[in-house]
């Protein structure tokens, strides 16, 4: 092989993608000490979007997910804002988590401090959320209404979406409507349903099953409530169930445009280009399962090199064997017969490496 690409995900809670991909490119190196190796970093709309895409950080300190105050940044590109939603209401960040009681509060913090900034055009990646409030925390910290059927107004929650009578966008801060919002979405999934926000993710995020069901119905309820009150159809929306409704809440209180994330960042990094001429494409991420297939980073990576006739290896913390991503030809998991799991997470750096190691000699024998 003399040309090997190196595009991994962040590995969640272990290793970030640039680390990852440092590791990955060193082992190919030491295996392969005369191949071209090309790494750059990329996200799915989560975590590190910002990094992958070389924006500086803005240091800001906004509300939690607990409504309490946490250190939080932006990212600044050229004349456009980056904000990840993981940053200000993610789930690293929630103490203790739980998609009924959790906020997005911050995130519409970070929003109002870049257009007090002067910025008009925003990126905002929405994977990685620790809420299930269809965003409203968002809308409210930005000037949207939310009141009850006594004409009270509140800040929704997760447990507190059902009550939500009126949604009143008049207070809404006017630059919002000035400026260009592209949100970068890491599933497909609809905003309420067996496939939507509550039931697939909203477990993952502390929900027990009492829980889900209330959280679905809430967000069925507000899709009509919303329906109703901007004239914005988002129950049936590819990506509304994005960040427990972030998805459907920036698109209708923000009138947001949804992108698949992936497709955002490997367009900035030139990806076509960067493919000419490889050999094999490297990626990876901390678990490969069947979401993977589901607008996640890998696939967006392999759906390229595919097309280009370049074969992909994928690095993974762990697989689901029943995980099929088009494209995808080989998957090395760290945590194998030999490797556990807590063996892993004692040092992810050198057991990443060994995989890595190991995936490559396979490999270049084939």
């Amino acid at each position: 092989m003399k040309k090997v690409i190196v595009a991994p995900d962040s590995f969640k809670g272990t290793l970030s993608s640039k680390k990852a991909s440092e590791t990955i490119s060193r082992a190919i190196r030491d295996v392969l000490p005369d191949a071209e190796v090309v790494s750059f970093c990329i996200a799915d709309g989560g975590e590190g979007t910002a990094e992958s895409l070389g924006a500086e950080r803005i240091p800001v300190t906004v509300t939690g997910p607990n409504f309490r105050p946490v250190s939080s940044f932006y990212g600044v590109l050229g004349d456009r804002a980056v904000i990840e939603l993981a940053a200000a209401a993610g789930l690293t960040l929630a103490d203790p988590a739980d998609p009924l009681a959790t906020t997005t509060y911050g995130v519409g913090e970070l929003i109002l401090h870049a257009l007090d900034s002067g910025f008009r055009k925003l990126t905002v990646a929405i994977g990685g959320s620790a809420t299930n409030d269809c965003g409203c925390g968002m809308a409210a910290a930005c000037g949207v209404r939310f009141s009850d059927k006594n004409g009270d107004t509140f800040i929704p929650v997760g447990s507190t979406l059902g009550l939500i009578h009126r949604i009143d966008l008049s207070e809404i801060d006017k630059r919002i409507r000035e400026t260009e919002i592209t949100v970068l979405c890491d599933v497909k999934n609809p905003l309420f349903g067996e496939e939507g926000a509550a039931y697939v993710f909203a477990p993952q995020k502390g929900a027990d099953e009492r829980g889900v069901r209330l959280l679905d119905a809430g967000l069925r309820h507000i899709a009509g409530v919303i329906e109703r009150d901007t004239g914005v159809s988002v129950a049936d929306m590819e990506g509304a169930g994005a960040a427990g409704g972030c998805g459907a809440g920036l698109k209708a209180f923000f009138g947001a445009e949804l992108r698949r994330g992936i497709d955002g960042i490997l367009d900035a990094a030139g990806v076509e280009e960067k493919l000419d001429g490889a050999d094999l494409v490297m990626t990876g991420e901390g678990r490969f399962d069947p979401q993977s297939a589901g607008g996640k980073a890998v696939s967006g990576i392999a759906a390229r090199a595919s097309s280009a006739g370049v074969p992909v290896a994928v690095i993974c913390g762990s697989a689901d064997p029943r995980a099929r991503v088009p494209g995808v030809t080989y998957v090395f998991a760290v945590v194998n017969g030999d490797i556990t799991k807590e063996m892993s997470l004692s040092d992810p750096e050198k057991y990443l490496y060994l995989a890595a190691r190991r995936a490559i000699e396979e490999i270049r024998k084939k």
